[in-house]
C-alpha cells in the first residue's frame, strides 16, 4: 500500500519525447531525477499513448511500482491495495483497480473501416500494418511493437495526404463519435477520453487518500497530446521537441520549459520544480 506523502507532490509525465528520447527510446538522462523522485516519496506517474503492456514493460524497467494511465488517458491502471480503499467507479482486472474512460478498440477499427472508401490510401493503421509494419513505422524491436499493437481502447493511425485532407478525416472520425489526438508521430483514435480528465480523476483519488496534505502536481510533455494535462496541472513541464514545436497553452502562468529536448530536458525541469519546493520537503 502507498504510505502517505507529507509533501502532497506527484509527477504525471508522458513517455515519448519527454521521458523518453524522441529517436532513442532512451531514459537514461532522467534516472537520476527520477531516483531522486522516488527517495522524496513523490510519485512518478507515466502517462502516455502507449498501452498497457507498454507501460508495464517500461515500468519493470525503473522500478516503478505507481499507478498509470494508459492510451491517452482511455484508463487509469491503480496497483490492487495501492490506496487503503478501491477507488469508486473502479473495477478489479488482472491485479489493478481499473477506470475506463473509453471503448474497446474494435468500436474504433470499425469506425476506421467505415472511412476507407473515402479516404482510400491515405492513412494506415496500426492493426492493418501488423507487427512488421508498427516495427517499420516506429524503429522499435519486435518485442515492442507486439506490445505496441496490443491495445485496448484506441488505434494509431498515420496520415499519409495532404495537411488539408487531414482536417477533413479528422472531422470524418470525430463525427462518427471518436476523439482524436495528435501525438509526436501518430494520430490516436478513441472515445471521449483525455489525459487530463484521467489526470483530474486520479489526483482526486490521491487527495481523498492523503487527507492531511494538499496535493501539488507536475504535468510533463511535449506534444498536442498532452496539452490537456499540462493545462490542468498545478504546474506544467513543457519539453522542447528536435521534431515538431511546442505544444500552444491558454494557461499564462505556473509553466516551466526545458533547455533541452527528452529526458534531460525532463530532469532539468523537475530538478527546477523541485527547488521551488523547498519548503514542502524539509
Amino acid at each position: 500500500m502507498r504510505v502517505d506523502n507529507a509533501a502532497g507532490l506527484l509527477v504525471f509525465t508522458d513517455l515519448d519525447g519527454s521521458l523518453l528520447d524522441h529517436h532513442s527510446y532512451s531514459h537514461q538522462a532522467a534516472l537520476p531525477q527520477l531516483r531522486r523522485l522516488e527517495q522524496l516519496g513523490v510519485p512518478v506517474i507515466p502517462v502516455s499513448s502507449k498501452t498497457r503492456q507498454e507501460i508495464e514493460a517500461l515500468r519493470r524497467q525503473l522500478g516503478n511500482t505507481e499507478p498509470f494511465i494508459a492510451e491517452n488517458g482511455a484508463a487509469a491502471f491503480i496497483p490492487q491495495g495501492y490506496f487503503a480503499q478501491q477507488p469508486a467507479g473502479t473495477v478489479l482486472r488482472d491485479g489493478y483497480w481499473v477506470r475506463e474512460w473509453a471503448a474497446e478498440r474494435d468500436v474504433w477499427l470499425g469506425v476506421l473501416t467505415s472511412l476507407e472508401d473515402e479516404f482510400a490510401g491515405e492513412y494506415e493503421t496500426f492493426s492493418a500494418v501488423g507487427v512488421e509494419g508498427v516495427m517499420a513505422l516506429t524503429g522499435l524491436d519486435r518485442a515492442a511493437a507486439e506490445l505496441a499493437n496490443r491495445r485496448d481502447y484506441s488505434e494509431q493511425v498515420r496520415w499519409l495526404g495532404e495537411r488539408a485532407r487531414k482536417a477533413v478525416f479528422v472531422e470524418a472520425l470525430q463525427g462518427n463519435g471518436a476523439s482524436v489526438t495528435q501525438g509526436g508521430r501518430f494520430l490516436s483514435v478513441s472515445g471521449n477520453c483525455s489525459k487530463g480528465d484521467a489526470l483530474c480523476w486520479l489526483r482526486e483519488v490521491y487527495q481523498a487518500a492523503w487527507q492531511e496534505c494538499t496535493v501539488c502536481d507536475l504535468a510533463i510533455g511535449d506534444s498536442a497530446n498532452d496539452i490537456d494535462m499540462l493545462e490542468v496541472a498545478h504546474t506544467c513541464l513543457l519539453i522542447r521537441s528536435p521534431a515538431h514545436e511546442l505544444p500552444r497553452l491558454q494557461r499564462q502562468d505556473g509553466i516551466l520549459l526545458s533547455t533541452v529536448p527528452g529526458p534531460a530536458g525532463w530532469a532539468e525541469g523537475v530538478d527546477r520544480w523541485l527547488q521551488n519546493h523547498q519548503e514542502k520537503l524539509a
